[in-house]
């Protein structure tokens, strides 16, 4: 018997005016004398922010309310990403040179608004934060989950992933010039299998590659698929690209292409994240002509994405609207033209 999906839950998306006022009331609040108050949103809900000056990266004076800041601005391209799916913290209650700590479930007594579900098959976790509204997200940012990390999949769809990534990792010492020429390799090893990527910096060393799935499309499918692909491309660029698991054994200044976050229950930071690095930096959608020599993650951080939105609007928006890879498609001709098999 197959299951009956969950029905989509569409969350209200403020835009505009009405982002506008949340940010000159955020504003407000962090230039009073308490520095802490109610946050009232527009969909009515509310979310109490504290201690905004708190400096969750000291070394560059960026302060929790900075962060927020940065939240309100992209929502209108964040929401979306987060619509529907499990979310996973990491929590950085001193900042970001203090210690954290992951947590899957969600706190208690949240403020309305902010989305709450036990998710299908997780017994492990009685109920995790669900991303797409603006209370979330802001709670989040109030709780010092700095980056927003959410499931490959859907609640109303837990089994099947909606899109799949490739993770461009350099082992320490790696230039950052050998990331961008392995995303050019992983973007040539797809465009040879008939397939659109789309990449986005990590907002840390990394580099991230995604891949649009179609509806239906189970896990395992998605990560055999950029096992063949991580596979292909370590095979022939063995001095930079790797697949070793085991770090020890990975060639100095390699690049592991992961393909094990395409598994249910793991997650990376999501496009328009803020991200705990020692730059701030924020997970950002590249176009392909971007991915080059002067391509430097460090000109994308929480103080300065508003110049990037400006300039290049919602680069995320084509994967979103794709309708996702015919992977039995692509794989048949993959391996009829060149014999490959996944390694």
């Amino acid at each position: 018997m197959v299951e009956k999906r969950k029905k989509r839950v569409v969350s209200r998306r403020p835009t505009g005016a009405a982002l506008d006022k949340v940010r000159t009331a955020l504003d407000e609040i962090e230039a009073s004398r308490s520095g802490s108050g109610r946050l009232e949103l527009p969909d009515g809900a509310h979310v109490e922010v504290t201690h905004l000056a708190k400096k969750l990266w000291p070394a560059l004076g960026i302060s929790k309310g900075d962060l927020l800041r940065h939240y309100i601005l992209v929502a209108p391209q964040l929401l979306p990403v987060l619509e529907d799916r499990p979310l996973i913290m990491r929590r950085f209650p001193n900042g970001v040179d203090g210690q954290a700590f992951y947590q899957q479930r969600a706190p208690d007594k949240p403020p309305p608004g902010v989305r709450v579900e036990r998710v299908a098959a997780d017994k492990e976790v009685p109920s995790r934060l669900v991303g797409g509204s603006l209370a979330t997200l802001l709670y989040m940012t109030q709780i010092a989950a700095i980056s927003q990390d959410p499931w490959f999949s859907r609640v109303q769809s837990i089994d099947d992933l909606d899109f799949a990534a490739i993770d461009l990792d350099p082992l320490e010492g790696t230039p950052f010039p050998t990331v961008v020429e392995v995303a050019r390799r992983v973007h040539e090893q797809l465009q040879a299998l008939g397939v659109t990527g789309f990449a986005k910096t990590s907002g840390a060393s990394g580099l991230h590659v995604y891949l649009p799935m179609r509806p239906g499309t189970p896990y395992a499918s998605g990560m055999l698929f950029c096992q063949l692909v991580a596979t292909l491309v370590a095979r022939r660029h063995p001095k930079i690209a790797t697949v070793e698991r085991a770090v020890q054994k990975r060639p100095a200044g390699s690049v592991y292409i992961d393909y094990l976050q395409n598994i249910r229950g793991k997650s990376i930071a999501c496009a328009y994240s803020a991200r705990a690095s020692a730059f701030a930096g924020v997970s950002t959608p590249l176009r392909w002509s971007e991915v080059g020599a002067r391509l430097d993650p460090r000109d994308f951080t929480v103080r300065t994405f508003g110049a990037r939105l400006r300039e290049v609007g919602d680069l995320w928006l084509e994967l979103r609207r794709s309708k996702g890879v015919d992977l039995e498609a692509v794989l048949e001709n993959a391996r009829s033209k060149q014999g490959m098999k996944p390694g």
